[in-house]
């Protein structure tokens, strides 16, 4: 069996229609998340950029930020870009630092604090769909 091959007049070797999509970091729009104290947010690519299938965000978590334990509808998988901080997951507690990788499956308790005096930054990616976001008493 071989490949197809590949022509000019499409833009992709795949089939898909989806055009590619270049975004500036320093055009990013962060704003506050409702949810944590300390945290922001801003959206890299999503839908709106026609991504077929995930959405792609920047957090900050400024010094002493907090966000309480809490559960998500969609999975999450991140990457810290800058930083160090704890992140709650079930019940164990982890550090994290630039370079680091997590995932957070969908349902799993998870929060976030930032107790350095440093900002922390990490990328953070879910699939397209409902996510509602539960806060869970802390107790």
């Amino acid at each position: 069996m071989s490949e197809p091959e590949a022509t000019t007049d499409d833009p992709t070797t795949d089939g898909s229609t989806t055009p590619p999509v270049v975004k500036r970091g320093d055009d990013l729009a962060m704003s506050e998340v409702d949810a944590g104290e300390g945290m922001s947010k801003g959206v890299l690519i999503d839908d709106a950029d026609d991504a077929p299938h995930f959405a792609m965000r920047r957090f900050e978590l400024a010094p002493d930020a907090h966000v309480p334990n809490h559960t998500n509808e969609v999975e999450h998988e991140q990457y810290v870009l800058a930083g160090e901080y704890t992140v709650g997951l079930d019940g164990e507690e982890y550090t994290v630092a630039e370079g680091d990788a997590l995932l957070i499956p969908a349902g799993v308790r998870h929060w976030y604090r930032n107790d350095g005096d440093e900002p922390a930054a990490f990328i953070c990616v879910v699939p397209h769909g409902d996510d509602t976001i539960r806060v869970i008493d802390e107790e």
